[in-house]
């Protein structure tokens, strides 16, 4: 088995970046040296106004940030819909990409333009046999299994780290992964990076299933009965 440390070096730069989906909110800013000319390219927007990702419930609160700028909603087309520029479609293409189309674009117009974009409503969940189940979202739009699994604060000890599943619904195709935590191998499956409203359910261990078929009044019943058993003992001594 690989270390785990090692091999997470070596995949760092592979299959971690995250297509954008319809449905999907963008912050974008336009910058650059004289800020009055992009002025057109920033509408409705002021560098006081602050927009609140829009948080599910559940934890997500604990991963909430303020970002500042003009929101951008990919439609069912997977197109935005932005000022001067008209429609930029963005199926099948990252930040990054959107990021350097615009750049493109917008150098027609300014020059040296800055563009930043972020993603605020990347939602990932996770399930079964954690301290924290719950709703998470990622301010900055990457994340990995590791890091949902810390959000949730770890596996229980009734988890199966060698039984993670992974459900990813993307442009409307439902997929699923198992995921063995154990090996150091998984850090290359593309279910290591998690896009957007992927799942994460831990499947419980033996020892839970076990317990779990137990009756509940298990443990009342075995006290009623040591204690009806010590009254007839002491009964009988006298």
């Amino acid at each position: 088995m690989r270390n785990i440390e090692e091999t997470a070096i070596q995949a760092a730069t592979q299959n971690q970046k995250n297509t954008i989906q319809v449905g999907d909110q963008l912050v974008i800013v336009i910058s650059a040296k004289d800020m009055d000319v992009v002025k057109p390219f920033n509408q409705n927007y002021s560098s006081s106004e602050l927009v609140q990702p829009n948080l599910p419930g559940g934890n997500t609160g604990m991963m909430s940030t303020q970002t500042s700028g003009p929101i951008y909603v990919v439609d069912d087309h997977g197109d935005i819909d932005f000022p001067v520029l008209g429609k930029i479609n963005t199926i099948g293409k990252t930040t990054t990409d959107v990021k350097d189309i615009l750049r493109e674009k917008l150098s027609y117009y300014v020059i040296n333009p800055s563009v930043n974009i972020r993603l605020t409503n990347f939602k990932i969940t996770v399930l079964g046999e954690v301290n924290r189940q719950g709703d998470y979202v990622i301010p900055n739009g990457n994340a990995t299994l590791f890091n949902a699994l810390g959000l949730a604060g770890d596996l229980t000890i009734y988890g199966k780290r060698d039984n993670v599943l992974v459900v990813r619904n993307e442009d409307g195709v439902m997929t699923k992964q198992r995921i063995d935590l154990t090996d150091a191998n998984f850090i290359n499956s593309p279910y290591y990076h998690l896009k957007q409203g992927d799942v994460i359910y831990v499947s419980s261990n033996e020892t839970r299933q076990k317990t779990s078929r137990l009756d509940p009044n298990a443990g009342i019943y075995i006290s009623v009965a040591s204690i009806v058993v010590t009254i007839l003992a002491l009964i009988f001594k006298n």
